[in-house]
């Protein structure tokens, strides 16, 4: 196994070599606080006459083959650890070529060099660094075009994180060109020449996976979803199968799924992880695994075995995909927000009961979970063990859809409808409460279309949920003109009889207006809770908006009471 470390500048590491990100790595995903700790590092040198070199990182790469690009030849290198940084510096150099002037000989030259660096003078245009998972093609068209759309064109979250890497490396330059002239030939010589990393770059790919565990063992700050990857193929390559290739093989492509899949959204490869772990356990949890006991007890779990590991590999995807599937709901935005109560809900949907079990079980657990962190209002330290012994049982006892439908029901048993809906009672229900307050609404929605024979507009909902919660929620009679009763502490327009939801936008256009002029656009809205109140506007004082509030707490103690009729 040759491991030969090699200390050396920015210059000499982009110098005849060819990076590639594999699609089996996570994808770009440095937000603005590495940024900017990585635009420190560089000031710290700012200015300096000294020969004095800042250290950045270590990078592990594998070698892979060589490649001719006219009379040159590259090592093309695939990127293991240090992948953000150096994305981040390549983009910060694109950054420079497009702010040097032209007009200026010396800076025109250094621009033409960068460009040279950048993309390679092949047929194809080819890249100093391919990555992965971009299939907007945003880092490959700002490297050969210097383009970019705006961050709000971002689909994915490595679309975002990209694109908002290319604005502030952008500002970060346009700072430092604004110091003067020459200022950019300094950034440029400090990049090329001042900033150091130690290489390690293996041939062996068994001995990448050692190296990066073994260096990552140390503090340094390594996402935990990484580390159990690396763990993972270190098992595969050490147990040395008799199909060690094809398992190889077959990791990296799950691998890349799972990158493609935490990459949709914030969050989703801590949860996927704990998660995963967490169904794992041999005995019932009582709470959600750490990060950290996760990766030992999947670790544990594959005791050197390939095939373990491999199983392992695929379970963690097939649970990134359920909490991708939870996620994407906007509609249970307000019910997702405890921990262990989407654990339950995902651990329902691994079970692969047929759908409409599966969604029975679901709308339970949202009406259970709603009564408790909804209207009860209760934070995230209730009923831990309740969620997460079920969550694991329904996996692990594969109890009867009637016996996990009973346990479901039963967490809610503390918290009868009637303390619940009490917290609605003559309250401020928009104050701190916008989320859970959508969500009520659109149940209410619901139940109207249904009363009506109709299925409620789903594309009109949709532009609901894509928006925060305080541009879709209306008070009937305006903030503006509203006044604080003077015997008692809350606020007569933040009452629940006063709210409606409606299209953003509308919201805002008729913030102003008095009640009994807003009946047409209510109407013309098409949605039933909107349309539920038009009949009221000639006289809505505070009696109409006690009846309704009294009509909502009665349909919400049918909705999410102990019981159903």
């Amino acid at each position: 196994m040759l491991i030969q470390p090699q200390y050396i500048c920015l210059s000499d590491l982009l110098t005849k070599r060819l990076f590639r990100i594999p699609e089996y790595q996570r994808a770009y995903s440095w937000q603005r606080k590495q940024r900017e700790d990585l635009f420190a590092d560089i000031d710290r040198i700012k200015g300096d006459e000294t020969d004095r070199t800042h250290f950045m990182a270590t990078m592990v790469g594998l070698r892979r083959e060589k490649k001719r690009i006219v009379t040159d030849e590259y090592q093309v290198i695939d990127v293991v650890d240090g992948q953000q940084r150096l994305t981040t510096l390549i983009i910060l150099q694109k950054a420079i070529s497009k702010a040097l002037d032209p007009g200026r000989s010396v800076e025109k030259k250094l621009a033409g060099e960068i460009e040279e660096l950048l993309v390679k003078p092949d047929d194809h245009s080819l890249l100093l660094l391919q990555t992965n998972h971009d299939s907007s093609h945003y880092f490959a068209d700002y490297l050969r075009k210097g383009e970019h759309p705006p961050i709000k064109n971002a689909v994915t979250l490595a679309d975002r994180a990209l694109l908002e890497g290319i604005e502030e490396c952008e500002a970060y330059v346009k700072g430092w060109n604004a110091g003067g002239p020459g200022k950019l030939l300094e950034l440029a010589a400090i990049l090329k020449n001042r900033l150091t990393f130690i290489l390690h770059e293996i041939q062996d790919e068994a001995a990448v996976y050692t190296v990066f565990e073994v260096l990552n063992s140390r503090g340094l700050p390594v996402p935990w979803v990484d580390r159990m990857k690396s763990t993972l193929m270190a098992i595969a390559f050490e147990a040395k199968s008799g199909n060690e290739v094809e398992t190889i093989k077959e990791l990296h492509h799950i691998w890349r799924d799972i990158y493609a899949c935490i990459g949709l959204r914030q969050g989703m490869s801590t949860e996927a992880l704990r998660f995963a772990a967490t169904l794992r356990s041999e005995e019932a949890p009582r709470r959600v695994l750490s990060e950290i006991d996760a990766v030992e007890e999947l670790r544990t779990y594959c005791k050197g075995d390939a095939a373990r590991a491999l199983e392992t590999s695929k379970w963690i995807l097939e649970v990134a995909r359920a909490v991708d599937g939870l996620l994407k709901d906007r509609r249970r935005s307000a019910i997702t927000k405890i921990v262990h109560a989407r654990f339950l809900a995902v651990a329902i949907h691994l079970r692969q009961l047929p759908e409409p079990q599966t969604e029975s079980l679901l709308r339970e657990w949202e009406r259970v979970t709603f009564r408790i962190f909804g209207l009860c209002a209760k934070d995230s330290r209730t009923k831990v063990g309740d969620y997460v012994r079920l969550a694991w049982s329904v996996l692990r006892k594969k109890s009867p859809v009637e016996t996990v439908a009973k346990e479901v029901h039963a967490i809610g048993d503390d918290y009868p409808i009637k303390d619940a809906v009490r917290e609605l009672e003559n309250t401020d229900c928009y104050q701190g409460w916008q989320e859970e307050l959508r969500y009520f609404l659109f149940r209410y929605e619901e139940h109207l279309a249904h009363l009506n024979g109709q299925k409620y507009k789903n594309e009109q909902w949709q532009r609901i949920w894509e928006d925060s919660p305080s541009s879709s929620i209306e008070h009937i009679f305006p903030q503006s003109k509203g006044v604080e009763e003077r015997h008692r502490t809350k606020v007569f327009v933040h009452r629940l009889g006063n709210l409606v939801l409606l299209e953003p936008g509308l919201n805002s256009k008729l913030s102003n207006s008095d009640p009994q002029s807003k009946a047409a656009a209510y109407v013309g809205t098409g949605m039933f809770v909107a349309r539920d109140v038009v009949p009221h506007l000639k006289k809505w004082d505070r009696a109409a908006v006690e009846k309704r509030e009294r009509q909502l707490i009665e349909w919400a103690q049918k909705e999410w009471g102990e019981s159903r009729s």
